[in-house]
């Protein structure tokens, strides 16, 4: 987006505030510039040149966690989180506060195989502390491996499709396991899986942080390396993957990949599970977490409880909704806003009477584990191995 595009659809703002119904971040610090539209009216006067760059106006732009609530509610049709972005790559030259954990996240994202080895040497020593620090879950280690080693293809006689995965960091390197529970449900159900060599992370750490030419490049590779395939479908256990690489890469490089699904929406179109009960060891009533980049990004809200429902499982929506607080690099940045969003999810749930919760989302899956203490937190995908591929039934 060019300078003078940038400015005209921060104009379009007319500031009547609807963006402010549903801002996570507005809701637990009620001034103006806590809110989208406050933020916008902070960026247009920046592109004025009427204000400069400073660590408080860093910190205002840098507060948004990018969730998306606000997109779908302005009248005039602003793209609030591009500009968010657009904004924090103009600051970021400016935002010592980050340059740290920019450099941090650089690291991770280029050589994730040598941080993930790193990490299993010094996780020991360093996950109890940042477990004491309410950084990840209680007990929470890392896996023996990665999902991923090289290209994989998993093949089945006479398939009735063939899908790519495409992975993502957090499923890669923290939840493999749930990986795996896609690819049985894909194996059984007729599918040939191919998980292809290459992919790099969907570039969206980086791009939170104002890194947009590092995200960029990583969005080339992914859509360079996904476009070669021959597949039906680009499915992701991740939301935020799948927003960025379908939605968001047209408007950075674009071109996007236009196959990428969300595993809910997919599985529910072409899974015969109406026959299906859930297996009796997990709980049969649950509530269920929506995760934001799904919900508000993608528009799917109805699929993951159908697909429950579909298979036996009684779910109790909570009466509050919204954001659990992760947003990926926000809970580092800005933990007493993350962590009293977290807390208020986690009394929503408790007021269900459910025994567990389930999302479709591995951030989540993650932040509400930290604070879930006497209810289990599972990904929709165990629940869903669980029962179609526990039946002989298809």
């Amino acid at each position: 987006m060019k300078n003078e595009a940038y400015l005209k659809d921060l104009e379009k703002c007319v500031r009547c505030g609807s963006c402010k119904a549903y801002c996570p971040t507005y809701d637990e610090n009620e001034t103006e510039a806590m809110g989208a539209r406050g933020r916008l009216t902070l960026l247009r006067e920046l592109m004025l040149h009427r204000l400069k760059p400073t660590p408080l106006l860093n910190d205002r732009i840098f507060s948004c966690i990018l969730c998306g609530a606000c997109a779908g509610l302005c009248p005039s049709n602003v793209d609030i989180t591009e500009d968010i972005y657009k904004g924090r790559c103009i600051l970021r030259q400016n935002d010592k506060k980050r340059r740290y954990l920019g450099n941090l996240a650089k690291f991770f994202v280029q050589r994730p195989d040598l941080a993930f080895r790193i990490s299993q040497v010094l996780q020991y020593i360093l996950f109890p502390y940042l477990s004491k620090k309410g950084f990840i879950p209680a007990g929470f280690n890392l896996p023996a491996a990665p999902f991923k080693d090289g290209q994989q293809v998993y093949k089945v006689s006479k398939p009735r499709g063939r899908v790519a995965i495409f992975t993502g960091c957090s499923i890669n390197f923290l939840y493999p396991h749930l990986g795996m529970s896609l690819i049985n449900i894909l194996l059984k159900a007729g599918y040939e899986v191919v998980v292809p060599s290459g992919e790099v992370c969907c570039g969206m750490p980086l791009r939170t942080l104002g890194m947009e030419d590092e995200a960029r490049e990583h969005a080339k590779k992914n859509v360079r390396i996904f476009g070669k395939l021959k597949v039906e479908a680009v499915l992701s256990l991740c939301p935020t993957c799948v927003l960025a690489i379908k939605n968001q890469y047209p408007k950075m490089i674009g071109k996007g990949i236009s196959a990428a699904k969300d595993v809910s929406s997919f599985l529910l179109d072409k899974l015969d599970l109406h026959q299906l009960s859930l297996i009796a060891k997990r709980p049969a009533t649950v509530t269920y977490h929506d995760p934001c980049h799904l919900i508000y990004g993608l528009g799917i809200k109805n699929q993951p409880r159908e697909l429950l429902k579909t298979i036996g499982v009684n779910v109790i929506e909570k009466k509050q909704e919204g954001c659990c607080g992760f947003g990926g690099l926000f809970s580092l940045s800005y933990r007493d806003i993350s962590n009293n969003l977290l807390q208020k999810q986690i009394k929503s749930h408790s007021e269900t009477g459910a025994g567990t919760i389930v999302t479709a989302c591995p951030g989540c899956m993650m932040q509400l584990s930290k604070a879930s203490k006497d209810k289990p937190v599972f990904h929709i995908i165990e629940l869903l191995e669980e029962a179609y591929c526990g039946s002989n039934e298809l």
